[in-house]
């Protein structure tokens, strides 16, 4: 079935060049709409403007401010700019990724007559909870900010059942599900390196990695402690850290300070070398307690290796019996892991790829679509020819 091509525009704050799943994802998707025919379009905050065709389609970059304390993180704030620059685009959909400093697009939409959808990435309740907020007052801010973001969109994406009951819980009749992927072709078990693995841990060692964002709402100060817990039990095992933000100084602090033999990569740029790594490790650690799908652990599973996952996240859903979810502090993360470790090597790394499997892009992609009301469509003109000069 086609149907006419469509200018999808999305939005996103809270990318950077060394992003993970945020980026990854509106990679993937905007490649898949390319592919379906569409004019995928996105926007998101940068140092300056620039504008430019990519292989996820058109990406522009406005000015945005860095907030502090985020690690580089920067935000769209220039409202009446963005809404020129929508205006001039013209766009037959509307795509958005932040619920909160953004969620004043879904009434530009409305004005517009854009069908729009807001993309849940992240549970609000979980974030708010990480970032110290007691549980009752947490859950009652996010069911207010869920009721106005329902509102004001068309459709919510949920990637989750886990993602989509905070929408559920408020009453929410327009959530749809929508489950992100992973790249099978770039993300594979034969990239298991064994000189990699000699260089970070011994042949008596356990190698646990974990690919994450160092800031709070991802607790990867779990996966530290959890390293402690097994070195107290007389695991032999060393912990791999890829990934940067504003904790990392406190992290490495803490590494010193109680001798742990953590090795802190930063952020790896390059995806081959970050799939070596991931596939090379014997169990990844997902600590994040507000994930609703979890990009680097499904990665991480593409490589056959098997993934320690918050229980208080959607990971449990997502990684299934080929993982194991922790449900308190680093001790029942240590449980975790050794459980995993009890499998024979084999069985467990075939059980995790194989789970991976059940989450390719295409699928990803077909249901985002569907989100949209939008089908496969032949190509059409160049965004730019409807934009007009000087909106940027």
């Amino acid at each position: 079935m086609t149907g006419p091509s469509l200018r999808i525009v999305r939005l996103a704050n809270f990318v950077t060049p060394a992003s993970g799943g945020l980026r990854t994802a509106l990679r993937e998707l905007g490649k898949g709409y390319l592919a379906a025919g569409h004019e995928p379009v996105l926007i998101v905050p940068g140092e300056r403007h620039t504008d430019r065709d990519t292989e996820q389609g058109r990406v522009i970059t406005l000015p945005g401010p860095t907030l502090p304390g985020t690690g580089g993180y920067r935000v769209l704030t220039d409202r009446r700019r963005v809404a020129a620059l929508l205006t001039g685009l013209a766009p037959d959909r509307l795509e958005v990724s932040d619920r909160t400093t953004l969620r004043w697009t879904g009434r530009w939409a409305r004005r517009a007559r854009v069908p729009a959808v807001m993309v849940s990435h992240e549970t609000a309740d979980g974030v708010l909870r990480t970032w110290g907020l007691p549980e009752p007052l947490a859950r009652r801010a996010a069911d207010s900010l869920n009721t106005r973001t329902a509102h004001v969109y068309s459709r919510v994406v949920c990637t989750t059942g886990f993602a989509e009951r905070e929408f559920v819980r408020v009453g929410a009749r327009n959530v749809v599900r929508a489950p992100l992927g992973v790249d099978l072709m770039e993300r594979h078990p034969a990239l298991r390196d064994p000189g990699l693995r000699a260089r970070h841990a011994r042949v008596d060692e356990t190698l646990l990695v974990m690919v994450s964002r160092l800031s709070v709402e991802k607790r990867p100060g779990t996966a530290l402690d959890a390293l402690e817990a097994l070195l107290r039990r007389g695991r032999r095992a060393v912990l791999v850290v890829a990934g940067d933000g504003p904790l990392r100084v406190r992290l490495e602090r803490h590494a010193r300070a109680r001798g742990l033999p953590v090795t802190f990569l930063g952020h790896v740029s390059d995806r081959a070398a970050l799939g070596a790594l991931q596939a090379s490790a014997d169990v990844c650690l997902a600590p994040g307690p507000a994930e609703t799908f979890g990009l680097a652990a499904l990665e991480a599973m593409a490589c056959g290796t098997p993934v320690v996952a918050s229980a208080l996240s959607a990971l449990p859903e997502v990684i299934g019996s080929a993982g194991a979810a922790a449900a308190g502090g680093p001790e029942t993360f240590a449980d975790a892991v050794e459980l995993l470790l009890a499998r024979a090597e084999p069985g467990r790394r075939e059980a995790a790829r194989a789970r991976a499997e059940c989450f390719g892009w295409g699928a990803a992609v077909e249901a985002f679509l569907a989100a949209h009301d939008a089908a496969e469509a032949p190509r059409r003109a160049d965004a730019r020819s409807a934009m007009p000069e000087g909106v940027a």
